[in-house]
């Protein structure tokens, strides 16, 4: 496999999985339109993270405890949305106590945020099991990268429209994160 075709596969693996991070950046930044430069890369760099080391996580079990890992595949829609209905039903519920603009996610919701968008990256180590390992970690990296730039978008769109939503924004929020994990279980499912 060339370089070119590395790249080209990894930046569109990345688009894919980023995704449901998108999603949920734009929520974190609907529900706190204010943030501040270092929350919103926080953000933006904690989704970046997860999706660069799934799909590492995922190369390392294909290589060593494939069987495992395969028994793991049918839990990873339940736990989307496990995950993301428990963040969104908090920020539903919070949204009735707050007034205004409320807060994004804290680092205990970001990590958790952080799992559950990308948890379905782990299976992306079946799709690059044929490279040795300098040319996986390469492909996770720029898979993180294209995740960043895609999660920073998604934190400026929803700051944008969380300025216009004021006191309804942590309502949205929650209800969107809870459509992204059905959207996962229901993809993962059917």
């Amino acid at each position: 496999m060339t370089y070119t075709v590395l790249i080209i596969n990894s930046i569109l693996l990345g688009i894919g999985l980023a995704m449901d991070a998108f999603s949920v950046s734009m929520a974190n930044g609907l529900n706190e339109p204010d943030m501040s430069a270092s929350k919103f890369f926080a953000i933006a760099g904690t989704f970046a993270a997860f999706q660069a080391a799934m799909p590492m996580i995922g190369w390392f079990c294909v290589h060593t405890i494939a069987e495992a890992f395969s028994a793991f595949q049918k839990f990873i829609p339940w736990t989307a949305l496990i995950l993301l209905v428990f963040i969104g039903g908090k920020m539903i519920l919070e949204s009735g106590k707050a007034s205004g603009s409320g807060d994004a996610a804290n680092a205990n919701d970001l990590f958790i945020q952080g799992i559950a968008t990308s948890i379905d990256a782990l299976s992306v180590g079946f799709t690059i099991a044929g490279y040795d390992w300098k040319a996986a970690l390469a492909a996770s990296l720029i898979i993180g990268a294209v995740t960043f730039a895609i999660c920073s978008a998604g934190i400026a769109i929803g700051r944008k429209f969380g300025m216009k939503l004021a006191g309804n924004a942590s309502l949205a929020g929650g209800m969107i994160l809870i459509l992204i994990g059905l959207e996962i279980f229901i993809t993962g499912v059917f």
